[in-house]
């Protein structure tokens, strides 16, 4: 990602944010919720944090969370969503341009829920770091859209959507040190500005890495 590539995702996001008030619904995304539902408590890193609602579900199951995003304002909600649940000592909230910056250390679990972007993003890139944050016996739980809602007759931007192997094939994840326990692609209810019943695919990656 170019400088100008940065600058350009940073204004676009923390302008919606800003100027759009609350964009997100508080509740922790719910394949975050079927995927890391059984998992013991450890370290957790939510990449694309927004408004800090996936953080604050495992905060309060135990997790010490490090949420990363790109504007300031959604890590000023996430924070005050983080006091206000009662887990603000669980969490911490760091910015960055992911593709150009990423938070240190290795954690029991990378988050990674809907990383797609109308602006600049290097998806392949954030992903493939992602991978690399996840400690020995930890899980790296990724969460894409798969398409266009279906009542999306006219798409508001070009996107490409990854197919469930070609993820896989772009992480280039050697078998022996890590195991695939989900490849799964669910579909949910999805509802237009207007009123528009209709659906949307989600592809669901959860990996654990068995060894260093």
């Amino acid at each position: 990602m170019t400088e100008s590539s940065a600058l350009k995702a940073a204004d676009f996001w923390e302008t919606r944010y800003r100027d759009g008030g609350r964009l997100w619904s508080g509740r922790p995304n719910a394949l975050l919720v079927r995927e890391a539902g059984d998992l013991a408590p450890g370290t957790a890193l939510d990449l694309g944090c927004g408004e800090g609602a996936d953080a604050v579900w495992l905060a309060s199951r135990g997790w010490r969370v490090t949420g990363a995003d790109i504007s300031y304002t959604a890590l000023e909600r996430a924070a005050r969503h983080a006091a206000e649940a009662g887990v603000g000592e669980r969490t911490a909230w760091e910015r960055h341009v992911l593709g150009e910056s990423f938070p240190e250390g290795s954690y029991d679990l990378v988050n990674v829920q809907y990383l797609q972007s109308p602006v600049p993003l290097d998806q392949q890139r954030v992903l493939r770091q992602a991978a690399a944050a996840v400690a020995v016996g930890g899980t790296l739980l990724i969460v894409l859209h798969a398409d266009w809602p279906s009542w999306q007759t006219e798409p508001p931007f070009e996107a490409t959507f990854p197919t469930q192997h070609s993820v896989l094939d772009e992480l280039a994840l050697p078998k022996p040190q890590w195991s695939l326990e989900t490849l799964d692609t669910v579909r949910r209810a999805s509802v237009s500005p207007e009123g528009a019943q209709g659906h949307r695919d989600d592809h669901v990656w959860r990996l654990r890495r068995t060894d260093a």
